[in-house]
């Protein structure tokens, strides 16, 4: 993301004139680590020039190796938060993670239909860490009560394939514009597929049933990482409350997490974390990234 601006501060008598930064709603799980979540969100909406209003729906229990649990928080206390910060500031889009119970994502879908003129980014997550059960019925919650309220639905093509195409049965695998087909059958306008093996390069394409949109292949990196989606999600989130056309977000929240890859650094003994403020770090040399120097 190019053309980082940091708005100069003001003070409480310029409030009411101020034009400030946008808000973005962000409905997500913490992750203790730092590399998800809410923690992920905020981070990357702040590199977005917006301001972030974190409401929890669960809390990951972890670390960067692999995610042990996950906890979700009561239905009644996710309306609270979010109707609280709705009630107080205007909201210029939200972020939603598909993280928690199937009761809160009914409270969170409740919510979108309440303010549904909100551009609206949904981000599935992988959910290995869900009993069976759990993640059946969160899965279904999010086609049935997520999905229609969604604007943008973004995650990685085997995660979306699996779940949106599971009777997929053709030689080849689904592209991004089967899968934004099958997604469209639900309401939603294009999706965002990451991690489309090609070569020796990693493609990501946002597509509609009819045409894909944009498209940002990316250099291989011998690593993984955790925290990659939710910042994607987040950037494009941050973009469109900027009210920036939607394939030229898509477009500039993929050059974002490219740069954020490249300066990723390994905090523990698992995964990568992406480095979302890689444009703050003055003393960073290009060549001396902890992952790749690319």
């Amino acid at each position: 993301m190019t053309g980082i601006v940091v708005p100069p501060m003001t003070s409480p008598s310029d409030h009411d004139d101020a034009p400030g930064m946008p808000c973005v709603l962000c409905f997500n799980a913490n992750d203790p680590c730092g590399a998800a979540g809410v923690a992920a969100d905020i981070t990357a909406l702040a590199s977005a020039s917006c301001h972030a209003l974190p409401v929890l729906t669960a809390v990951w229990v972890g670390d960067t190796r692999q995610r042990a649990h996950l906890l979700p928080l009561d239905a009644d206390w996710i309306d609270e938060q979010a109707r609280a910060v709705l009630e107080d500031m205007p909201v210029h889009a939200v972020k939603l993670t598909l993280a928690g119970s199937a009761e809160g994502m009914a409270a969170v879908s409740a919510i979108l239909s309440d303010y549904d003129e909100l551009p609206v980014v949904t981000y599935v997550p992988e959910l290995a860490a869900l009993d069976d059960a759990s993640r059946e019925a969160l899965l279904e919650a999010g086609t049935e009560l997520v999905l229609p309220q969604t604007d943008v639905l973004v995650g990685n093509h085997h995660t979306l394939a699996r779940w949106l195409l599971p009777d997929w049965d053709d030689d080849r695998p689904p592209g991004p514009r089967d899968i934004a087909r099958a997604a469209a059958t639900h309401g939603v306008a294009a999706t965002l597929v990451t991690g489309l093996a090609s070569a020796d390069r990693i493609d990501n394409q946002l597509a509609t049933p009819e045409v894909v949109l944009a498209s940002a292949p990316f250099e291989r990196i011998d690593v993984g990482f955790v925290g990659a989606g939710d910042t994607l999600a987040a950037a494009l989130a941050g973009l469109l409350a900027h009210e920036a056309e939607l394939g030229e977000a898509a477009t500039q929240a993929l050059a974002y997490l490219d740069q954020t890859l490249a300066h990723g650094f390994m905090p523990g003994m698992g995964h990568a974390v992406p480095q979302r403020l890689f444009w703050a770090d003055d003393t960073s040399d290009d060549d001396d990234h902890d992952t790749d120097n690319r």
